[in-house]
């Protein structure tokens, strides 16, 4: 498909349903969570997910050789990510979808920033600042709202370092020489560094197995076959096709299909605040990724 100047419906219907299917996958995460341990579960993602993506590449040809300058990027990359989803699966055990998600998917607020001070063609300005005040104001009052009985301080910082972790990744790739490397390889990069780094890491934090039942199994398998290997390929392949700020402007969809989903699926209690923070955090990435018409 060739490259668009702007979003058409396809596009818009295609990034509402990947917005949903990243939702749809912190209930995965945390209900796969009671058959594994979720530094283990995350671990044994990356590692399913460097197998699907070795025979995707094979079979389409694409090349496994990277440019040794990129490389040193490359490992950085697969260091954050493995710490990325350390914390996140241990997060999910900790603490609910709803409040794990609105402050996960703060990241292009601590990506705003980063690259306001990092990259000079990326500055704050107008309604960017805007946006980035409110969805600052939304994780810190997910933050405090203590309300929630269910619901831990530890799990809350862990998905905020997560999400520190994510905006991290998106950051280096975009300044250092990983930047022209092909999106199959940066993913492999980031898959086969923190596969050995997760599974080492799992002695460490508690039980390898839980109470292991073979619907844990097939949320492993749908969490490496439809996320963590296609699921990327499909999001990188949008950011291919549509203009990156119009693809990166329904990432605001994702928070708030997760609290929605935690409250139909897992029966979560939403409080009034958390509700606020939802509202605050994803009117903020609006804003922050939107462009001017006639910029």
């Amino acid at each position: 498909m060739e490259q668009k100047s702007h979003m058409d419906a396809f596009g818009a219907a295609a990034l509402i349903a990947f917005a949903l299917h990243l939702a749809f996958n912190q209930i995965v995460i945390k209900f796969t969570n009671g058959g594994f341990g979720p530094v283990f579960a995350a671990g044994l993602r990356s590692a399913g997910a460097v197998i699907v993506l070795l025979i995707w590449m094979r079979l389409r040809g694409v090349s496994f050789r990277v440019p040794r300058n990129a490389v040193p990027a490359g490992v950085f990359t697969g260091c954050l990510f493995g710490l990325e989803f350390m914390c996140l699966f241990s997060a999910l055990d900790f603490t609910t979808v709803s409040r794990a998600s609105v402050i996960f998917y703060s990241m292009p607020v601590w990506l705003a920033v980063a690259s306001h001070f990092l990259n000079p063609s990326d500055r704050l300005s107008g309604l960017r600042s805007v946006g980035l005040l409110m969805a600052m104001a939304g994780v810190a009052l997910a933050l405090l709202d203590r309300s929630d009985t269910t619901a831990s301080l530890w799990g809350d910082i862990l998905a905020l370092t997560s999400a520190f972790c994510w905006a991290g990744i998106v950051l280096c790739v975009k300044i250092t020489p990983l930047s022209k490397v092909p999106p199959a390889q940066q993913l492999l990069f980031q898959l086969i560094i923190s596969a050995p780094l997760l599974l080492l890491a799992a002695v460490f934090f508690g039980d390898f197995i839980r109470d292991l039942r073979p619907i844990h199994i097939a949320g492993l398998l749908f969490q490496i076959i439809a996320i963590a290997s296609l699921g990327f390929l499909a999001w990188f392949w949008l950011m291919s096709i549509y203009p990156a700020s119009s693809v990166a402007s329904f990432s605001f969809l994702s928070p708030v299909f997760a609290v929605i989903l935690g409250w139909l699926l897992l029966d979560e209690t939403v409080s009034l605040k958390v509700w606020i923070a939802l509202s605050l955090v994803a009117g903020g990435i609006y804003l922050i990724n939107r462009r001017p018409r006639f910029a």
